[in-house]
């Protein structure tokens, strides 16, 4: 059962309240008036459910030379980072040639061994290879270059222990001499077919690193569950979503930073960009009816960091216009439901775990409170309190 914990909060009329709810979004002070609770005097504050991160990298890319013990303790300190940044709970979206080595965290963290997110985790992913290459790194993605072989790389990652099975439908992107994107196909059809029917077949939900052409039509028709990145989205494509009951996972902070205008302007010599493209996938996504929209960071160490990631919340209600509340859904509520865990986080609701988030003002009125999160509280454990001073154990 859920950790009981009673959160009193005050407004500045000194009127303590019941939990408001927005649209679903629960929000706001909260005294859960439980018999023999612990009560906690946050005052003055504003309570949410847990934050979700749905496209994290514990682990950095390992660099030549990294120990796995290293590597390991890196992945660690990301981890709490992320937790202490009021993200009780994170998909991790592949190891970085780690191997499985997520799937050890995420298991620790289970057993209350080290602090650190609810994580469902995706292992090595699975790539295609059309000839063989280099030899393989076994602690990196499967190279796959047949359904026979796409399925048993399915296979092994089930037999691991994963809860999702990361793919890559596409890969990098050029521009035309018109400046029309293209994006390099990575599987054939079949392949992509067999993959997601195989993850299915095992109980398994697959997320498609997508970033637009013949690979996210590709992702959309074999039904993968999430849509990653999804650059170049069209309005069919969001429809086709939509029917499909698809999510969509933009990372929209991550693909938008100065070193994507920095890389376009070598590639093109200033004449083409691939973020006004984004923008305006991200924005269509933001006005679809019925596409479930969920909070990815993709932060992996590199240009986003551990422990930043409510920026994304920012960039979906202002740059995706999609609004403060709707922004909120998306990394609450949103991604507990396509994480399959909408009974146990997402909300303040009774029965649920005590995954609590606390920051200083409204971030309804300002979504970036959210990056100034004063207090976290995971299955209630306090991991951050920078309120005030929890008052005498007792109980309201």
């Amino acid at each position: 059962m859920p950790t009981r914990v009673g959160i009193i909060f005050q407004n500045s009329d000194d009127q303590l309240f019941q939990t408001t709810v927005f649209d679903d979004v629960a929000f706001g002070p909260l005294n859960l008036g439980l018999p023999g609770a612990e009560v906690r005097d946050l005052r003055p504050g504003v309570l949410l459910p847990g934050l979700v991160d749905m496209h994290s990298h514990m682990y950095d890319t390992r660099r030549p030379g990294m120990t796995a013990e290293r590597s390991a303790l890196i992945a660690i300190s990301n981890a709490q980072a992320t937790l202490r940044a009021g993200f009780t709970s994170a998909r991790d979206m592949s190891s970085h040639a780690n191997g499985y080595g997520d799937v050890d965290i995420r298991n620790a963290i289970n057993l209350g061994e080290i602090d650190g997110p609810r994580f469902q985790v995706a292992g090595r992913g699975i790539r295609w290879e059309e000839k063989p290459g280099a030899p393989a790194n076994p602690l990196d993605a499967i190279r796959v270059r047949s359904v026979d072989e796409a399925r048993a790389a399915v296979r092994e990652h089930v037999e691991r222990g994963v809860d999702w099975i990361k793919l890559y439908p596409t890969g990098g992107y050029s521009f035309t001499a018109a400046g029309e994107a293209q994006y390099v196909l990575n599987y054939p059809l079949p392949v992509l077919q067999a993959l997601v029917d195989e993850s299915h077949r095992h109980g398994k939900k697959t997320a498609c690193h997508s970033f637009g052409g013949a690979g996210l039509e590709y992702t959309i028709a074999a039904g993968c569950d999430v849509v990653e990145h999804g650059y170049g989205l069209t309005q069919a494509q969001l429809d086709a979503m939509v029917q499909k009951g698809l999510a969509y996972d933009p990372t929209f902070v991550r693909y938008t930073e100065p070193y994507m205008d920095d890389n376009d302007a070598k590639a093109t010599g200033g004449k083409f960009r691939m973020i006004p493209i984004f923008e305006r996938a991200v924005r269509l996504a933001g006005a679809t009816k019925g596409l479930k929209i969920v909070t990815g960071s993709g932060a992996d160490g590199s240009t986003l960091v551990h422990g930043i990631q409510a920026l994304e919340f920012e960039w979906l209600a202002k740059r995706a216009n999609m609004g403060s509340v709707r922004a909120i859904q998306a990394g609450t509520i949103a991604s507990a439901e396509v994480m399959g865990w909408q009974n146990d986080i997402g909300s303040i609701t009774k029965g649920k775990f005590a995954d609590l988030v606390a920051v200083s003002g409204d971030p309804v009125a300002d979504v970036t409170e959210l990056q100034r999160v004063r207090f976290v509280m995971k299955g209630g454990k306090v991991i951050r309190n920078d309120l005030a001073e929890p008052a005498a154990a007792g109980t309201r």
